[in-house]
């Protein structure tokens, strides 16, 4: 099992910027996939993007464009920057760490506390 520390949300208006960072505590080498979600109140939570060890990413239509993730092996941080925020990017934003933990393809899961983004003017 690994810790997550998410950080670096808040509030933000219409059109500004946000950098999200996630530390784990321990090497997110050995993970297959890192990932940023999120969910708003009254909604289930959706993926925004995720980053597999390879460095190839994948993002939610809605966000394609504006947001970009990447991650630090040395440092063992996952990173969202956000740009152009919309108000309908306000949730709640959780980091996820994934392992594929069998050949038939289960896998483990491992998640931050989460933290709050505001896009409100």
């Amino acid at each position: 099992q690994v810790q997550l520390v998410e950080s670096g949300g808040g509030l933000v208006q219409p059109g500004g910027s946000l950098r999200l960072s996630c530390a784990a505590s321990r090497s997110i080498f050995r993970f297959d996939s890192m990932g940023w979600y999120r969910q708003a109140p009254g909604k289930q939570r959706e993926l925004v993007a995720h980053i597999i060890s390879s460095g190839n990413s994948n993002y939610a239509d809605s966000v394609k464009g504006r947001f970009t993730i990447s991650r630090d092996n040395a440092k063992n941080t996952v990173d969202l920057q956000m740009n152009s925020l919309k108000p309908e990017d306000t949730a709640v934003y959780y980091c996820n760490a994934r392992r594929v933990i069998n050949v038939e393809g289960a896998i483990s899961d491992d998640w931050g506390q989460g933290t709050q983004v505001t896009v409100s003017s």
